[in-house]
Protein backbone atom coordinates (compact mmCIF):
# COMPACT_ATOMS: atom_id res chain seq x y z
CA UNK A 1 0.00 0.00 0.00
CA UNK A 2 1.30 3.45 -0.98
CA UNK A 3 0.80 6.91 0.13
CA UNK A 4 1.07 9.85 -2.35
CA UNK A 5 1.74 13.10 -1.59
CA UNK A 6 1.26 16.14 -4.24
CA UNK A 7 2.24 19.50 -2.84
CA UNK A 8 1.20 22.85 -4.62
CA UNK A 9 1.74 26.21 -3.49
CA UNK A 10 -1.07 26.22 -0.93
CA UNK A 11 -3.09 22.94 -1.08
CA UNK A 12 -1.88 19.02 -0.63
CA UNK A 13 -3.32 16.05 -2.04
CA UNK A 14 -2.81 13.12 0.12
CA UNK A 15 -4.10 9.69 -1.88
CA UNK A 16 -3.85 5.99 -0.68
CA UNK A 17 -3.31 3.82 -3.41
CA UNK A 18 -3.58 -0.16 -2.88
CA UNK A 19 -2.74 -2.64 -5.44
CA UNK A 20 -2.85 0.20 -7.98
CA UNK A 21 -6.55 1.34 -6.87
CA UNK A 22 -7.26 4.49 -5.87
CA UNK A 23 -8.50 3.49 -2.15
CA UNK A 24 -8.73 7.20 -0.28
CA UNK A 25 -7.60 10.55 -1.32
CA UNK A 26 -7.76 14.27 0.39
CA UNK A 27 -6.77 17.75 -0.09
CA UNK A 28 -5.47 19.66 2.60
CA UNK A 29 -3.67 23.37 3.27
CA UNK A 30 -0.22 22.71 2.86
CA UNK A 31 0.55 23.83 6.64
CA UNK A 32 -1.56 20.76 8.15
CA UNK A 33 -0.57 18.00 5.67
CA UNK A 34 2.51 16.51 7.84
CA UNK A 35 -0.66 16.08 10.52
CA UNK A 36 -3.46 14.61 7.80
CA UNK A 37 -0.46 12.15 6.71
CA UNK A 38 -0.13 11.13 10.43
CA UNK A 39 -3.96 10.59 10.33
CA UNK A 40 -3.56 8.64 7.52
CA UNK A 41 -0.75 6.47 8.47
CA UNK A 42 -2.72 5.66 11.44
CA UNK A 43 -5.68 4.88 9.73
CA UNK A 44 -3.92 2.72 6.95
CA UNK A 45 -1.37 0.82 8.87
CA UNK A 46 -0.54 -1.49 5.99
CA UNK A 47 1.40 1.67 3.96
CA UNK A 48 5.02 0.74 3.30
CA UNK A 49 5.93 3.57 0.87
CA UNK A 50 5.25 6.89 0.73
CA UNK A 51 6.11 9.50 -2.77
CA UNK A 52 6.57 13.19 -2.10
CA UNK A 53 5.96 15.45 -5.27
CA UNK A 54 6.32 18.87 -4.69
CA UNK A 55 6.58 22.38 -6.28
CA UNK A 56 7.55 24.09 -3.05
CA UNK A 57 10.28 23.80 -0.79
CA UNK A 58 9.06 21.35 1.72
CA UNK A 59 11.15 21.29 5.43
CA UNK A 60 13.45 18.74 6.00
CA UNK A 61 11.72 18.01 9.08
CA UNK A 62 8.52 17.25 7.42
CA UNK A 63 10.20 14.89 5.08
CA UNK A 64 11.69 13.04 8.20
CA UNK A 65 8.33 13.04 10.01
CA UNK A 66 7.03 11.01 7.54
CA UNK A 67 9.47 8.55 7.42
CA UNK A 68 8.86 7.32 10.73
CA UNK A 69 5.96 5.95 9.44
CA UNK A 70 7.16 4.46 6.04
CA UNK A 71 9.71 4.75 3.45
CA UNK A 72 9.97 7.71 1.41
CA UNK A 73 11.36 8.86 -1.96
CA UNK A 74 11.04 12.49 -3.01
CA UNK A 75 10.86 12.84 -6.96
CA UNK A 76 13.57 14.68 -8.39
CA UNK A 77 14.70 14.98 -11.36
CA UNK A 78 16.92 11.87 -10.28
CA UNK A 79 14.06 9.52 -10.01
CA UNK A 80 14.27 6.57 -12.48
CA UNK A 81 11.90 6.86 -14.94
CA UNK A 82 10.22 4.34 -17.25
CA UNK A 83 10.44 6.46 -20.25
CA UNK A 84 13.54 7.74 -21.99
CA UNK A 85 14.15 11.25 -21.32
CA UNK A 86 14.76 13.32 -24.19
CA UNK A 87 14.16 16.62 -22.74
CA UNK A 88 17.25 19.25 -23.53
CA UNK A 89 17.33 20.33 -19.55
CA UNK A 90 16.56 17.25 -17.61
CA UNK A 91 17.38 18.82 -14.68
CA UNK A 92 14.68 21.38 -14.79
CA UNK A 93 11.66 19.30 -15.33
CA UNK A 94 9.00 19.54 -13.34
CA UNK A 95 8.24 16.84 -11.02
CA UNK A 96 4.47 17.00 -12.08
CA UNK A 97 5.34 16.35 -15.72
CA UNK A 98 7.56 14.31 -15.16
CA UNK A 99 4.43 11.82 -13.24
CA UNK A 100 2.20 12.44 -16.08
CA UNK A 101 4.58 11.24 -18.55
CA UNK A 102 4.57 8.05 -16.71
CA UNK A 103 1.11 7.79 -16.00
CA UNK A 104 0.93 8.27 -19.86
CA UNK A 105 3.90 5.65 -20.17
CA UNK A 106 1.78 2.90 -18.27
CA UNK A 107 -1.70 4.16 -19.15
CA UNK A 108 -1.35 4.29 -22.93
CA UNK A 109 1.49 1.95 -23.81
CA UNK A 110 2.97 2.35 -27.34
CA UNK A 111 1.15 5.40 -28.17
CA UNK A 112 1.42 8.91 -28.87
CA UNK A 113 -0.09 11.00 -25.64
CA UNK A 114 -0.17 14.48 -25.33
CA UNK A 115 -1.21 15.13 -21.87
CA UNK A 116 -2.12 18.79 -20.70
CA UNK A 117 -2.27 19.55 -17.14
CA UNK A 118 -4.74 22.62 -16.80
CA UNK A 119 -3.79 23.95 -13.37
CA UNK A 120 -2.35 26.96 -12.43
CA UNK A 121 -0.17 26.76 -15.54
CA UNK A 122 -0.90 24.77 -18.88
CA UNK A 123 1.54 22.51 -19.45
CA UNK A 124 1.81 20.24 -22.48
CA UNK A 125 3.76 17.05 -22.46
CA UNK A 126 4.02 14.28 -25.45
CA UNK A 127 5.21 10.77 -25.39
CA UNK A 128 5.85 9.38 -28.39
CA UNK A 129 4.72 5.33 -29.54
CA UNK A 130 8.27 4.66 -28.48
CA UNK A 131 8.15 5.42 -24.98
CA UNK A 132 10.28 8.70 -25.36
CA UNK A 133 9.31 11.92 -23.48
CA UNK A 134 10.15 14.72 -26.29
CA UNK A 135 8.86 17.99 -24.18
CA UNK A 136 6.27 20.13 -24.78
CA UNK A 137 4.77 23.67 -23.69
CA UNK A 138 3.51 25.66 -20.71
CA UNK A 139 0.95 28.70 -20.89
CA UNK A 140 -0.70 30.61 -18.30
CA UNK A 141 -3.50 28.63 -16.39
CA UNK A 142 -6.76 30.16 -16.12
CA UNK A 143 -6.95 31.70 -12.80
CA UNK A 144 -3.36 33.63 -14.40
CA UNK A 145 -4.99 34.67 -16.88
CA UNK A 146 -7.76 36.86 -15.10
CA UNK A 147 -5.27 37.49 -12.12
CA UNK A 148 -2.99 39.12 -15.16
CA UNK A 149 -6.02 41.15 -16.77
CA UNK A 150 -6.35 42.80 -13.03
CA UNK A 151 -2.89 43.43 -11.80
CA UNK A 152 -1.53 44.23 -15.27
CA UNK A 153 -4.43 47.23 -15.54
CA UNK A 154 -5.38 49.66 -13.55
CA UNK A 155 -9.42 49.19 -13.72
CA UNK A 156 -10.16 45.83 -14.77
CA UNK A 157 -11.80 43.94 -12.04
CA UNK A 158 -9.99 40.39 -10.91
CA UNK A 159 -13.34 37.82 -11.69
CA UNK A 160 -13.81 34.45 -10.65
CA UNK A 161 -13.90 31.98 -13.78
CA UNK A 162 -17.38 31.83 -15.64
CA UNK A 163 -18.33 30.23 -18.29
CA UNK A 164 -18.94 33.18 -20.93
CA UNK A 165 -22.74 33.15 -21.79
CA UNK A 166 -21.98 34.66 -25.42
CA UNK A 167 -18.93 35.23 -27.60
CA UNK A 168 -19.38 38.69 -27.70
CA UNK A 169 -19.51 40.33 -24.45
CA UNK A 170 -21.57 43.66 -24.44
CA UNK A 171 -20.15 44.31 -20.65
CA UNK A 172 -16.28 44.46 -19.38
CA UNK A 173 -17.06 41.45 -16.92
CA UNK A 174 -18.72 39.38 -20.05
CA UNK A 175 -16.27 40.55 -22.12
CA UNK A 176 -13.47 39.32 -19.92
CA UNK A 177 -14.78 35.78 -19.76
CA UNK A 178 -15.45 35.85 -23.35
CA UNK A 179 -12.12 36.88 -24.09
CA UNK A 180 -10.20 34.57 -21.07
CA UNK A 181 -12.60 31.14 -21.59
CA UNK A 182 -12.97 31.49 -25.44
CA UNK A 183 -9.00 32.51 -25.76
CA UNK A 184 -8.00 29.42 -24.00
CA UNK A 185 -9.94 27.08 -25.41
CA UNK A 186 -9.02 28.71 -28.73
CA UNK A 187 -5.35 27.72 -28.21
CA UNK A 188 -6.30 24.39 -26.38
CA UNK A 189 -7.80 23.03 -29.64
CA UNK A 190 -5.60 24.78 -31.92
CA UNK A 191 -2.61 23.15 -30.08
CA UNK A 192 -3.96 19.84 -30.02
CA UNK A 193 -4.91 20.46 -34.16
CA UNK A 194 -0.78 21.18 -34.34
CA UNK A 195 0.30 17.97 -32.47
CA UNK A 196 -2.27 16.03 -33.92
CA UNK A 197 -0.79 17.07 -37.84
CA UNK A 198 2.87 16.08 -36.10
CA UNK A 199 1.77 12.65 -34.20
CA UNK A 200 0.07 10.10 -36.10
CA UNK A 201 -2.50 8.53 -34.41
CA UNK A 202 -2.76 10.83 -31.23
CA UNK A 203 -4.21 10.60 -27.82
CA UNK A 204 -5.13 13.41 -25.73
CA UNK A 205 -5.67 13.52 -22.03
CA UNK A 206 -7.03 16.79 -20.05
CA UNK A 207 -6.27 16.49 -16.43
CA UNK A 208 -5.57 19.40 -13.69
CA UNK A 209 -7.97 21.50 -11.49
CA UNK A 210 -9.62 23.27 -14.41
CA UNK A 211 -10.03 19.98 -16.78
CA UNK A 212 -13.91 19.47 -16.05
CA UNK A 213 -14.43 23.34 -16.38
CA UNK A 214 -12.68 23.35 -19.85
CA UNK A 215 -13.55 19.72 -21.81
CA UNK A 216 -16.60 20.35 -22.59
CA UNK A 217 -15.83 23.62 -24.46
CA UNK A 218 -13.17 21.77 -26.41
CA UNK A 219 -14.17 20.54 -30.33
CA UNK A 220 -11.61 18.05 -29.84
CA UNK A 221 -12.23 14.50 -28.37
CA UNK A 222 -9.80 14.22 -25.48
CA UNK A 223 -9.94 12.06 -22.25
CA UNK A 224 -10.72 14.22 -18.95
CA UNK A 225 -8.55 12.10 -16.16
CA UNK A 226 -8.84 13.59 -12.81
CA UNK A 227 -6.53 12.06 -10.93
CA UNK A 228 -4.18 10.97 -13.97
CA UNK A 229 -1.15 13.01 -11.99
CA UNK A 230 -1.86 10.95 -8.43
CA UNK A 231 -2.05 7.40 -10.50
CA UNK A 232 1.66 8.49 -12.48
CA UNK A 233 3.24 9.15 -8.90
CA UNK A 234 2.21 5.89 -8.04
CA UNK A 235 2.99 4.20 -10.88
CA UNK A 236 6.44 6.05 -10.45
CA UNK A 237 6.38 4.40 -7.14
CA UNK A 238 6.09 1.51 -7.97
CA UNK A 239 9.27 1.85 -10.44
CA UNK A 240 11.51 2.66 -8.21
CA UNK A 241 10.74 0.05 -5.52
CA UNK A 242 12.53 -2.40 -7.63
Amino acid sequence: MNLIIDAGNSFVKLAVFDNGSLVYDVSVKLVDFVESAKAIYHKYPQIEWTMVSSVVFLDKKDVEALAVFSKVHVLDHKTKTPFKNQYGTPDTLGVDRIALATAAFYHMPHKNVLVIDAGSCITYDILNHKGEYLGGAISPGLGMRYKALNQQTSKLPLLTPKAPGDLVGNTTESSIHSGVVNGICAELDGVIDQYKLKFEDLTVILTGGDAQFLSKRLKNTIFALSNFLLEGLNNLLDYNKR
